[in-house]
Parts: structure tokens; C-alpha cells; sequence
């Protein structure tokens, strides 16, 4: 098998050295993500709403939230998976995986969630925002952020 040439699907694993619970709290709660996923969100009623820089706002249902080892939500048309598992040294393997059937989205959004991703481990692992917060330096301008 190929780079990344699973049919309809994006899976990506992280190795952070922060504790499970850290991990999961960052998925799954507004400051959380707020420190290395959006500029803002905002949950209520099983739904998060996404706010970037770039994009208008994105309206997101949370399809499962299993503390501390699961949390999934349709996000940009997609179902994303964080599975999280305690490693030998006390940090977390986190395996991530997005279904999509939409070829150019499914391009795109496997490069974006490496962005997502290291952004997160900057910021658990080591207290470190990768982001610019500065709305001329977007993805979609050709600049690494997310």
C-alpha cells in the first residue's frame, strides 16, 4: 500500500509525550483547541462551532466523546476519528482518520491535518502556538497554518 492509499480515507499517527488525559482534553474542550486547532470554537448541544481566520464559521456534530480514549465529529464533510492510547512512557499514541469520498477534499485535508496536528503537539508537548493568527498569512494564501 501506498502513501496514504487507503480508499476514502486519511489516517494519520502522532506520538505526543503529554499524558492521555491532556490529549483528550484538548479535543474536546473550547480552550483546548483553541490552543493549536482554531481561533476560536464554541460547543453547545452536541455541536462545535469552528471559527478561523480564513473561513466562515463551521458548524461541526460531535458523533462520539468517550473520555479519555475517543472523541469523533463530522468536520468539513468529513467523519474524523481521535482514537488515544496510553504508551509505555506515560504520553499517548493518538490515531487519527478521516472518511471521505470527495477525491480534491480528501487532497487537501491530508496535508491539513499534519498542520492540525504537529500545531498540536507544539502546543501540548512543548507550550508552543505554530499558528501566525494573522489573516493574511492563511493556508489558503500558501502559508503553514491552520
Amino acid at each position: 500500500m501506498g502513501f496514504q492509499d487507503h480508499k476514502n480515507k486519511i489516517v494519520w499517527k502522532l506520538h505526543l509525550a503529554s499524558p492521555r488525559d491532556t490529549v483528550f482534553e484538548a479535543l474536546t474542550t473550547d480552550a483546548g483547541r483553541q490552543r493549536f486547532w482554531s481561533e476560536k470554537t464554541r460547543e453547545s448541544g452536541g455541536h462545535i462551532e469552528f471559527t478561523f481566520l480564513n473561513y466562515p464559521t463551521e458548524k461541526c456534530k460531535i458523533l462520539a466523546k468517550q473520555a479519555p480514549k475517543l472523541f469523533s465529529l463530522i468536520y468539513f464533510g468529513t467523519e474524523v476519528t481521535f482514537e488515544l492510547e496510553t504508551t509505555e512512557d506515560g504520553g499517548t499514541d493518538l490515531t487519527m482518520t478521516a472518511i471521505t469520498d470527495n477525491k480534491a477534499l480528501k487532497y487537501e485535508m491530508t496535508a491539513g491535518w499534519v498542520s492540525v496536528m504537529m500545531a498540536m503537539k507544539a502546543a501540548l508537548d512543548f507550550g508552543v502556538d505554530l499558528r501566525n493568527h494573522h489573516p493574511d498569512r492563511t493556508w489558503d494564501k500558501g502559508y503553514l497554518d491552520n
